[in-house]
């Protein structure tokens, strides 16, 4: 039976834009089930004891910086460290991958995560205009109308389901790939996940 992994990240977390490619790759490799869940990470720091970015020490923010710098030389990843819409508000960014997971399926929504990953990361766009969310799904080959879906009580629900499953799951970082209970945070973790995603089922 083919392993299903629950993703939950944030569409502003650049550790989620690091590792997406590589999350891709294998589970399409491994043909893994994977489940889109974007999550509103204030609400799962509040319960988990995490601080915002802004809140966290000046060391800790400084070594963030450094450590980002080291991925992106070593991944090989276009990535602006101190981007230009950075910190932004990503709820509707969030939402709207929920839409596009809801109507086009969990493909779409990852393809289209990538590219929201992608628009903070590597182009320096801003992921809280709606003008810039209509550009990437058009760029994405989905429908316009998905920005309107977004805002639809469907997708909010959605999103606060994904939010209180990260929680009762208990996520506390982005991302955060769960697979049989067993939670791996952070795009330093993908060779584990790929080797938990390996592993025979034992009968």
């Amino acid at each position: 039976m083919n392993k299903t992994i629950d993703y939950y990240f944030a569409p502003q977390s650049p550790w989620t834009y690091l590792g997406h490619a590589r999350l891709t790759t294998m589970t399409s490799a491994t043909q893994a089930v994977v489940r889109v869940l974007p999550a509103d990470f204030g609400k799962v720091f509040a319960a988990s004891g995490g601080l915002p970015l802004g809140k966290r020490a000046p060391q800790r923010q400084a070594y963030r910086l450094v450590d980002l710098a080291r991925y992106r030389d070593a991944l090989n990843v276009p990535l602006n460290v101190q981007p230009r819409y950075f910190p932004v508000v990503s709820d509707d960014a969030a939402r709207l991958i929920v839409a596009v997971g809801l109507r086009d399926g969990a493909q779409a929504a990852m393809h289209f995560s990538g590219a929201v990953f992608a628009a903070v990361w590597a182009q320096q766009r801003d992921i809280a205009s709606a003008q810039t969310l209509a550009e990437l799904l058009s760029e994405c080959g989905l429908p316009s109308e998905r920005l309107a879906r977004s805002h639809e009580q469907e997708a909010r629900d959605q999103y606060e389901a994904n939010t209180q499953s990260a929680i009762e799951a208990g996520v506390f970082g982005a991302p955060s790939y769960c697979i049989e209970g067993e939670i791996f945070w952070g795009q330093d973790r993908l060779d584990f996940v790929e080797r938990k995603l390996n592993q025979s089922t034992q009968f």
